[in-house]
């Protein structure tokens, strides 16, 4: 991140793809043949700056440049906001070879892992952040050639997916757009809620818990989907997602899959599957099978070429 030539970045990057190869090769295996999404790098870029002076005199050195340097860059690249700033696909497009990397890894720990085990791998790569199909577009293109050079190399026929995260309301709003170039849709339910809100995930506890006391919200919108505002997106990017391509992969991310009224949620509107944190994965899996049940009871006429239940 405090490279300022494409070169250092490259050189950089190499040791950590090592390491990045040999998680998801971790992944790959303990997953066994069964789905497995890796979303591409997406913290704001300040986690990865040495902010105390300490921190930054040890890595000085180690990239021959004065404590001062270090100092200077870190503070060159601070943002106001963070989470709305230089992260996601847009640090992709500025530099594209850290996706372009991180995909040589997924492949190559794909490929090696079919080869050890003999379980077909079929990485799902996510890139998230996206606002704009062009977004999309543009880092699918460089993410798919390091995909097909690196398995052209091996001599194997390897699958993979392509596909984004929902998270900013604008890509929502254009799902028919965003599915010409997306192979599976992952609605990040976090940052969906902040954006359509208005509400910062960080500062808005401080308020949010009176919005509740008073009746404004129901409950938390970050603790339980908005169902009427921002489930109203994920409802639409779906129907619009599907005319687009019939077929696409539908899910969400974030700590609303282990809520159970929003899992519900996700089986009325067809999502194909929600993931959670490990220690919410009972109730999860719990309100799946109620939300099945209760259409069931309730007999719910189905839909044509209906989409297949939430499931985990």
């Amino acid at each position: 991140m405090l490279a300022t030539e494409e070169d250092q970045r490259k050189t950089a990057l190499q040791p950590i793809k090592e390491f990045q190869k040999q998680d998801f090769k971790g992944l790959f295996t303990a997953m066994k043949g069964l789905p497995c999404t890796i979303r591409l790098l997406d913290p704001p870029l300040h986690e990865f700056m040495p902010h105390e002076l300490e921190a930054q005199q040890a890595l000085a050195p180690k990239i021959g440049q004065t404590a001062d340097w270090v100092a200077a860059r870190v503070h060159s690249l601070a943002e106001s906001n963070p989470m709305l700033g230089h992260r996601g696909v847009r640090l992709g497009i500025t530099y594209p070879e850290i996706y372009e990397t991180q995909v040589e890894a997924v492949i190559e720990a794909a490929l090696e892992v079919t080869k050890e085990t003999g379980e077909a791998v079929v990485p799902e790569i996510m890139i998230p952040l996206i606002g704009k199909v062009d977004e999309l577009a543009w880092m699918k293109a460089r993410c798919v050639d390091a995909a097909d050079r690196t398995i052209k190399k091996s001599g194997s026929a390897l699958k993979y997916m392509m596909g984004t995260m929902i998270e900013v309301p604008r890509a929502a709003l254009t799902a028919d757009e965003v599915a010409t170039q997306a192979e599976f849709f992952s609605f990040g339910t976090n940052d969906l809620t902040q954006m359509t809100c208005g509400f910062s995930r960080d500062d808005s506890g401080v308020f949010l818990k009176e919005y509740v006391k008073q009746g404004i919200y129901e409950q938390d919108p970050f603790q339980v989907l908005d169902q009427t505002g921002v489930g109203l997106l994920i409802e639409m990017a779906v129907q619009k997602g599907r005319a687009a391509r019939p077929g696409l992969k539908c899910g969400i991310c974030g700590e609303h899959g282990g809520e159970p009224s929003s899992v519900k949620f996700c089986h009325r509107v067809g999502l194909d599957y929600v993931s959670c944190s490990p220690y919410r994965v009972p109730v999860a899996i719990m309100a799946a099978a109620q939300a099945a049940i209760e259409e069931t009871r309730a007999g719910t006429a189905p839909k044509a070429n209906p989409p297949p239940p939430a499931k985990l």
